[in-house]
């Protein structure tokens, strides 16, 4: 039912240690469940009180690998970078729905990038590139949608149809967003070689048990994922 996404063996290169876990979701018969409305705010409580203990160290990881494809991760930074830098500046991130709540706690709370998309948006399998330049990525720039392609050897996500997320997971794009907890849906968490293999199957338990709560009766498969040899 689910395509097993790809990893470009190129990405190898660019980080060696990268490994990801993805996790596919049928919430097409899923009950309505809750979120805990303190998963977001605990997680903030993590990142001020500095841990995990990786964060820093695999947040510069990532960091580096964004300089080695052509990215300034000072002006954009990974997706987990991003997030954390918030809360360090405002002491929390405000809410926004409850299945990106419970993806950015998991964020947070591991420094791990985790991106969630619209599988049924999706034209067949996700795909971990290196950009041409000519791919299309829809996005809104000053309230209007336009088109923001890719640089040459920009590392991205994409499908048969354009690009999903630019530079790794810095910005998704609109056309497979996650909006709402129904449907069918993929996330990926995302871990260079400084953070824990231990932590990375902490953090992908996390979501999938946030999963299940919000969406009782889901169908879930998980599965670890690697560059192409």
């Amino acid at each position: 039912m689910f395509e097993t996404p790809v990893i470009d063996g190129r990405i190898r290169s660019i980080a060696p240690g990268f490994r990801a876990m993805s996790v596919h979701v049928d919430a097409t018969s899923a009950g309505e469940g809750i979120l805990d409305p303190s998963l977001l705010a605990e997680a903030c409580a993590c990142v001020l009180a500095g841990d995990p203990a990786w964060a820093e160290p695999h947040l510069a990881s990532w960091s580096d690998a964004y300089v080695r494809f052509g990215a300034k991760p000072n002006r954009t930074p990974c997706s987990a970078q991003a997030l954390r830098k918030r809360v360090l500046k405002d002491g929390a991130i405000p809410p926004i729905n409850p299945i990106v709540d419970l993806y950015n706690a998991i964020s947070l709370k591991y420094a791990i990038p985790v991106g969630g998309e619209n599988y049924d948006a999706y034209a067949r399998r996700p795909f971990l590139t290196v950009a041409d330049g000519t791919e299309t990525f829809d996005t809104v720039m000053n309230g209007e949608e336009i088109n923001d392609p890719p640089l040459l050897g920009e590392v991205i996500w994409r499908d048969d149809v354009g690009v999903t997320c630019r530079r790794w997971n810095w910005r998704q794009g609109t056309r497979t967003r996650l909006a709402a907890a129904k449907g069918r849906m993929w996330f990926v968490l995302e871990a260079l070689e400084t953070m824990p293999d231990v932590a990375l199957a902490e953090a992908t338990d996390a979501l999938v048990e946030g999963l299940k709560a919000l969406m009782p009766g889901c169908m879930i498969v998980s599965q670890a994922i690697h560059a192409a040899e």
